[in-house]
């Protein structure tokens, strides 16, 4: 081979000073977008993302579940331009997938919460907001997104909860959500062994982590004291644990109690939790408008059912009068075209999009995105469909379960 045949095959790429777009061009999937957020956080803060409650069976879990769905493509067929719009609550998205609410957003970067709505805006899909989030509910309406929704947990202050919900009314918020699995703190095994406290204290462990991540910990500290925008927690400022946050939470709530959620609220309402049909069923008879099937990612009651195995019973028992939004073990687009499949109208991803957070901040959630939106698109090309109804449509034909 001559020497200008070298020169064909070699293609020098040019350097890219920016930091955060260099890492981003190596990650293909969420699997590096988390080993980029690894090597980026402090090891607690990691495992507060990463992590979920007592043996974390659930976590792994949900994982597996999705995957022992297999796909069974019709072939020769034009799937030039699949179109991956969706049709909720009255708004068309450019693809079904939303940002799910996360705590305490800003311990992952110090734009936090205000980052992520800005990615989904971006890309035009919604984000909610966490009671437990770092920004108030107004500051975040301010940006401009005008898809966002808020997700509420009931405190004991009954008079502060009503207080958020017309908040958020008040700042244009599109939806509400009513978490209800979180009677009761899940027991965070690994933030306890951890050490994770919110804020983050700085222990002698915590001391070692900053000569070993200085970059973290300098934007941490160069940015507004960490804290609960929309409350204030037991003892502000003392370094409270999760556990202590949500004894906070009211864990007398009852389904009379979603009576007055409900006429207090304007817009849709969705009740997000590890529903049954029944439960589920029950919510729709009350006047809710979607189904938030999770299990806060493994992170509260652990051995819980994987939420992709309720989305067929709970779309048989609310038939298509109430929307199914989906959480809990995300990592690719072919999971959304599984819980599309089995009935879903809308996949929420919260660690995929925290891991992009943690390694570039808002173009790192963009990328997370653009990942799951392209892997999506792909997979329904594969199957033979060109649309998410066509998929929903023909889902038992197409998506089948693999024998163990």
């Amino acid at each position: 081979m001559r020497a200008s045949d070298i020169r064909e095959l070699v293609r020098l790429r040019s350097f890219e000073a920016d930091r955060d777009l260099r890492v981003l061009a190596r990650c293909h999937d969420l699997g590096d977008l988390r080993r980029a957020a690894r090597r980026r956080l402090p090891r607690p803060v990691f495992g507060y993302v990463d992590g979920g409650s007592d043996d974390e069976v659930t976590l792994r879990a949900n994982r597996a579940a999705l995957r022992r769905w297999g796909f069974r493509p019709r072939v020769l067929r034009d799937v030039t331009d699949p179109d991956l719009r969706v049709s909720l609550f009255g708004s068309e998205l450019p693809a079904p997938v939303g940002l799910a609410p996360t705590g305490f957003t800003r311990l992952i970067h110090p734009a936090g919460e205000s980052a992520v709505a800005r990615a989904a805006a971006a890309r035009g899909l919604p984000y909610c907001l966490s009671t437990v989030g770092t920004v108030t509910i107004e500051d975040l309406a301010a940006a401009g997104h005008r898809d966002l929704w808020f997700q509420l947990y009931v405190l004991r202050d009954r008079d502060l909860a009503r207080g958020l919900i017309e908040r958020a009314a008040a700042a244009g918020y599109r939806a509400l959500e009513v978490t209800v699995d979180t009677p009761v703190s899940g027991r965070r095994t690994r933030d306890l062994r951890n050490g994770l406290t919110m804020p983050p204290a700085l222990s002698p462990r915590a001391l070692l982590d900053i000569a070993a991540r200085p970059g973290y910990w300098v934007s941490l500290l160069r940015g507004p004291a960490l804290r609960y925008a929309s409350f204030q927690p037991p003892a502000p400022g003392s370094g409270t644990t999760v556990a202590d946050i949500i004894s906070m939470f009211d864990p007398s709530l009852t389904w009379e109690d979603l009576d007055g959620i409900r006429a207090l609220w304007p817009g849709p309402l969705l009740l997000k939790g590890p529903l049954g049909p029944a439960d589920a069923a029950r919510a729709v008879a009350a006047g809710v408008d979607g189904i938030h099937l999770s299990n806060h990612g493994g992170r509260q009651l652990d051995r819980c059912v994987p939420a992709i195995d309720l989305v067929r019973p709970v779309r048989e028992a609310v038939g298509e009068q109430a929307a199914i939004v989906l959480d809990s073990g995300i990592r690719h687009g072919a999971d959304i075209a599984v819980a599309i499949a089995r009935g879903a109208d809308l996949c929420m991803i919260g660690r995929g999009y925290l891991y992009g957070l943690a390694a570039a901040g808002q173009p790192g959630v963009e990328h997370a995105i653009d990942l799951l939106v392209a892997q999506l698109r792909r997979t329904m090309q594969l199957l033979g469909v060109t649309t998410v109804a066509e998929l929903r449509q023909h889902g038992d034909d197409l998506v089948v379960p693999v024998p163990a």
